[in-house]
């Protein structure tokens, strides 16, 4: 029996303290202990690696300070688009939606996909029509109507720019975040597993999907390996397959988990300009929270230790 690990991350981006309230960093906080508990609470009972990633998932979902499920940002058009994707290491089994509305826990529909249908990717009108045939849980718009989220629209329509999740205060250095969630565990079977869940960008038109949704990009998990949840600019994570290369890194080059995390994410994402983050998990219990931008919202565990948790550099 292995011990359990599991990892956990809200977002990446210029996160900086002098911007941050206290009141604001304590919730921040509080929900990333409240989604790795929920995780741990999984692991410890000896679940699976790929149970206790969906329950942490779904509790930063559920939290409206977090880019995903509730707290998604607004399209162009005012409405939410959620992508999600889940991966089992153990089999290589993978489920992920793109573009879907109304999803209270995206995570658990991208499970359905799995589990429940022969496809790895479903994407708007038909992902829905799944959800519906699954019974899915659904929300009306208003559980996903969050203030601040309105407000960085109207803000990105007079500017008629498309931004990474982000609050601008003009009388303090400008937030960026790329708001993402995500969870790697490895359970004591040896088990591990990756999901990652997002709202977007806000203002994005067009059915835009980032990384989130990409199984290789955005998610990947492999028990010969590791298990990788990304959060940062999509566009670029997906031109460098992000978790997959890592991955590959250990896989055919022999690197260890570090020394991969080091390699894509200071040094090849660094160079095309691809700002953000991930959380890695490797079959002995490492873990790295690597990240290239000023902060990322993260939290970890390990069988034993005190739950680590990290916002700035």
């Amino acid at each position: 029996m292995k011990n359990y690990a599991l990892a956990i991350h809200g977002g990446a981006g210029t996160i900086l303290k002098n911007t941050m309230t206290p009141e604001k960093e304590l919730l921040y906080k509080n929900g990333l202990q409240h989604a790795i508990e929920a995780g741990e609470t999984v692991l410890k009972s000896g679940g699976s690696a790929f149970d206790a990633v969906e329950k942490a998932i779904i509790e930063l979902e559920n939290n409206s300070l977090f880019n995903a499920g509730k707290g998604a940002v607004f399209t162009n058009n005012g409405t939410h688009e959620l992508d999600a994707s889940i991966m089992n290491g153990s089999n290589l089994m993978a489920g992920a939606v793109a573009g879907v509305h109304n999803i209270k826990n995206p995570i658990a529909l991208a499970r359905g996909v799995m589990e429940q249908s022969e496809h790895v990717l479903l994407t708007g009108n038909g992902a829905m029509d799944f959800a519906k045939k699954i019974n899915t849980p659904l929300e009306n718009d208003d559980y996903f109507f969050v203030q601040l989220r309105y407000d960085q629209l109207q803000q990105a329509l007079q500017n008629n720019t498309m931004v990474l999740d982000h609050t601008v205060d003009k009388t303090k250095n400008n937030e960026k975040k790329f708001g993402t969630v995500g969870c790697v565990a490895l359970d004591m079977n040896g088990n591990l597993a990756a999901g990652t869940s997002t709202g977007g960008m806000t203002n994005k038109k067009f059915g835009r999907v980032g990384d989130s949704a990409i199984i290789g990009a955005g998610t990947y998990a492999n028990n010969k390996t590791c298990a990788i949840s990304c959060t940062g600019h999509g566009e670029l994570f997906m031109r460098s397959v992000v978790a997959y290369d890592i991955s590959c890194l250990m896989e055919y080059k022999n690197l260890t988990l570090k020394e991969a995390c080091q390699v894509v994410v200071m040094d090849k994402l660094v160079k095309i300009g691809g700002e953000g983050g991930l959380i890695a998990l490797d079959s002995n219990g490492n873990i790295e929270l690597p990240f290239n931008s000023d902060g990322m919202y993260r939290a970890s565990k390990k069988q034993n230790q005190q739950i680590f948790i990290g916002i700035y550099k």
